[in-house]
């Protein structure tokens, strides 16, 4: 059972739609699925994947990534109306949610990227329990970054970490004995944390809630001891400071592009 099929077993259950297998029989309707607000629309691709799984046929308007307007069709399905509805929602869902993630990413990636086009907006893994792939996939769609997947592809020392051993420097010397060939990224709460990482030539030091003024400076001095050194911002970073952080920072994570978005509104009427 892949992605899809658990999906819409959650909405359809053992019974199925009960409501609809009560009205119908094999009528064949046409449908259209419509936008209500102007965004970057995502997750088309997982709505095909839907309705092929019911054996409708879907025609797209427009394709993922694409700036589309309120009003617009996206898509025109036919097939079993039984089928149709049971896709409905789940589809919306999907359309949904990921076009908020995408369009709000593509707001903050082109406003970053006027004051530093070599800037990276990355996503976090403060997603929705079981739909991480697909949230990630918005942000990439939106101009973003997926950033670390899960625990397990890339290594990054927390604050917990660096507690747990003690200090920065037992963190990391640790990390460095136990692996050689990955990069190394570091958490740090304070300039002090920050030095001491610099001086042991991490690949990433992650300022983690600095304000702008702490972190610009504590980002000069890192650079000093070692240009190389990648600067990464996270922590109550929003639309509202985010061009202050933009100017000096190789990336920025945002955890709200994937826990606080607003979907946007799609609706599927039928013909």
């Amino acid at each position: 059972m892949d992605e899809i099929d658990f999906y819409l077993k959650e909405d359809l259950g053992d019974k199925g739609d009960i409501t609809s297998q009560s009205l119908l029989k094999d009528e064949k309707v046409k449908g259209k699925i419509l936008c209500k607000q102007n965004c970057i629309v995502a997750g088309l691709e997982e709505s095909k994947k839907i309705f092929e799984k019911l054996d409708v046929k879907i025609k797209f308007n427009v394709k993922d990534g694409d700036k589309i307007k309120k009003g617009w069709i996206v898509a025109e399905v036919t097939g079993s109306a039984l089928a149709i509805l049971k896709g409905e929602r789940l589809t919306l869902n999907f359309i949904g949610r990921m076009s908020g993630i995408a369009t709000e990413t593509k707001k903050i990636v082109d406003k970053c990227k006027k004051i530093n086009p070599n800037i990276n907006i990355a996503a976090t893994r403060k997603t929705t329990p079981g739909f991480r792939k697909f949230e990630k996939k918005a942000v990439e769609t939106g101009g973003g970054k997926s950033h670390r997947f899960g625990l397990y592809d890339a290594i990054i020392i927390k604050d917990n970490h660096i507690k747990i051993m003690g200090s920065v420097e037992n963190a990391i010397q640790k990390i460095k004995n136990k692996i050689r060939d990955e990069p190394i990224e570091i958490e740090v709460q304070n300039e002090q944390e920050a030095i001491t990482a610099a001086k042991l030539n991490v690949d990433v030091i992650m300022l983690d809630n600095f304000t702008y003024k702490n972190a610009k400076i504590t980002s000069e001095k890192i650079k000093k001891i070692n240009p190389k050194i990648l600067i990464e911002i996270s922590g109550g970073i929003n639309q509202k400071n985010i061009s202050d952080y933009a100017s000096f920072s190789d990336r920025i994570s945002l955890g709200y592009l994937t826990h606080s978005i607003k979907s946007i509104d799609f609706s599927l009427e039928i013909i």
